[in-house]
């Protein structure tokens, strides 16, 4: 698919705010509401755009802790991977998930009320996986920056 400026301006609106009309993001890049309607289903339809949602301050929402953990398998079985995936995906604490090269297998973004609540998911939900041979979690103290916006380039940026 060959995304445009047009596409990128688009793109760009719409990961600041989601919420706009497709009049008003016409408005802004310079296209007819119905092209650019017809180019923000495309983007929909190609998968450039995944989904729309609405992001929530984890704080406010009582998640006043967010941590980092980095994940060691004890063997890179054909099984260990899938399972270890699914067992993941079924963690709603776990925001992010990355497989990664180098000394540990997997960096997990976690977050949760407070450290009690994190320490009852590790020993509980997340050490028991069979697969996992260790885990080495740390504590974001805060957050300097935090963004959902990729740097897509334009002509006129």
């Amino acid at each position: 698919m060959q995304i445009d400026e047009f596409d990128k301006k688009i793109l760009l609106l719409l990961q600041e705010d989601a919420s706009l009309s497709a009049a008003e993001v016409g408005e802004r890049v310079g296209l007819s509401q119905s092209q650019c309607w017809r180019r923000i289903d495309r983007l929909h339809q190609e998968g450039v755009i995944t989904r729309q949602v609405a992001v929530v301050d984890r704080k406010k929402a009582g998640l006043n802790v967010m941590l980092f953990a980095h994940v060691k398998l004890a063997a890179h079985s054909r099984n260990a991977l899938p399972e270890f995936s699914r067992a993941i995906q079924a963690f709603p604490e776990v925001m992010e998930c990355h497989v990664l090269m180098g000394n540990v297998d997997f960096l997990l973004r976690i977050v949760a009320r407070d450290v009690e609540a994190y320490e009852r998911f590790f020993f509980e939900r997340l050490s028991q996986l069979p697969m996992i041979q260790e885990v080495n979690s740390m504590i974001a103290l805060s957050q300097i920056k935090a963004s959902t916006v990729l740097p897509i380039e334009t002509t006129e940026r």
